[in-house]
């Protein structure tokens, strides 16, 4: 029988990343943006121009790699793309997960 280690919910963390919870923030906006252009159709130069960025900036948001964009870079997208951002702030004790940062993504 094998052995496994049940993880946290975030990969980051469980990998050893320094800011994990930034990352798994990121990815999840990432992911977002990426649903959208796809759902949309839209081609690599449509959304380049959209997002006002370089194809290789563009190239790094759809391949995951977002060292080079903030968070709020990845907002600046989403409003770009028509979507509402809703910034909630609690204390952490009314969080029910471990979590600094939840991404609720909609229902297309």
């Amino acid at each position: 029988m094998r052995e496994y280690v049940e993880g946290s919910g975030n990969v980051f963390k469980d990998i050893g990343c320094k800011k994990p919870e930034e990352k798994m923030a990121k990815a999840e906006l990432a992911f977002i943006i990426n649903r959208i252009i796809a759902e949309r159709g839209l081609s690599h130069k449509e959304t380049a121009q959209l997002l006002d960025v370089d194809q290789p900036s563009l190239s790094a948001l759809k391949n995951g790699r977002l060292a080079e964009f903030s968070m709020e870079n990845l907002f600046l997208f989403l409003g770009y793309l028509d979507q509402r951002i809703d910034i909630m702030v609690r204390h952490k004790s009314e969080m029910p997960m471990k979590s600094q940062f939840i991404c609720h993504m909609p229902d297309f």
